[in-house]
């Protein structure tokens, strides 16, 4: 199915957010967490397929999120226990964390590997990056450790959605003048 470019936009929106979104109203809507959690593995769920239907593919970060919140969703539902849908944001950060730390501790560079066609960088600063984004993976699961058991439930889904989303943004700001400096342009035609 071809969309026009506004459109697809929109559908990427809804594939990477639409779970997570659904789940926050929910909660601020019942202030039960686990009513959300329902809501979230069918937005979770009703996000992947659209990704599906729309692009016939599913893109791995999407449906690593996705496939997260259905695990860590259901757990959720069928224990009863909405520390399970908490502790998602620690599981995955420190997981991305590991996968990037361990990377280079092997001497691999996976964020290359991710990003390697988008941006052309020598490859001290790919390590560096990954090195970068290691850390603040490992940071966002310490801090979600922190605020889901210090603070009330009402301020970790704040924390979750848009808390988190707003820390990655500036992360990534801070992290923009490396890849500025560094990237290399392709020339353009001689005249």
């Amino acid at each position: 199915m071809t969309l026009p470019p506004s459109l697809h936009k929109w559908v990427r929106g809804l594939v990477d957010y639409g779970g997570l979104l659904v789940f926050v109203a929910a909660y601020f809507a019942t202030h039960d967490m686990i009513l959300a959690t329902w809501w979230l593995v069918a937005g979770s769920a009703g996000a992947l397929t659209l990704g599906l239907i729309v692009e016939r593919r599913i893109a791995p970060m999407p449906l690593i999120a996705g496939g997260a919140a259905l695990v860590f969703g259901s757990l959720t539902l069928i224990f009863h226990d909405k520390r399970f849908v908490m502790i998602k944001p620690t599981v995955m950060n420190a997981c991305f964390a590991a996968a990037l730390l361990g990377g280079l501790a092997l001497n691999k560079n996976p964020l290359k590997a991710l990003l390697g066609e988008a941006f052309q960088l020598p490859e001290a600063v790919w390590r560096k990056l990954t090195l970068h984004y290691g850390l603040f993976f490992l940071c966002v699961a310490l801090l979600n450790e922190a605020v889901w058991r210090t603070q009330p439930e009402k301020i970790w889904v704040l924390f979750r959605m848009p808390g988190l989303q707003i820390l990655s943004v500036l992360f990534s700001l801070t992290q923009a003048p490396l890849l500025l400096k560094h990237a290399k342009h392709d020339e353009p035609p001689a005249p």
